[in-house]
């Protein structure tokens, strides 16, 4: 199974912008699709970006559409979360997670999930 470690992390003002990464150990990366999900104080994880295995495609949660973008480097065995214009509502832990092998299916809900990281904060002071 892919192992996921998320970094980039840390304190932004509002407005500003952040790139968080996740490493994925094996040789496979290029198989998975991935995605993000954040999981703020008191509150469920909820999805927030996905990227098809081959980069070609991705899908956002209607409420970061404009702001973040995934990305994937499959020689680098990384994914990426770009998030401008930032918001205090922004601050949670955020999780790359990995769908199955040669995923093909058309939900990225949670429960699609084979793999999760270990998260990594972003906070955005109000």
């Amino acid at each position: 199974q892919v192992q996921l470690v998320e970094s980039g992390g840390g304190l932004v003002q509002a407005g500003g912008s952040l790139t968080v990464s996740c490493l994925a150990s094996g040789r496979t990366f290029s198989s998975y699709a991935m995605g993000w999900f954040r999981q703020a104080p008191g509150k469920e994880r909820e999805f927030v970006s996905a990227i098809t295995w081959s980069g070609g495609s991705t899908v956002d949660a209607d409420s970061v559409k404009g702001r973040f973008t995934i990305s994937r480097d499959n020689a680098k065995n990384t994914v990426y979360l770009q998030i401008n214009s930032m918001k205090p509502e922004d601050t949670a832990v955020y999780y790359c997670a990995a769908y199955p092998l040669w995923y093909t299916g058309n939900s990225y809900a949670r429960k699609e999930v084979d793999a999760w990281g270990r998260g990594t904060l972003v906070t955005v002071p109000s």
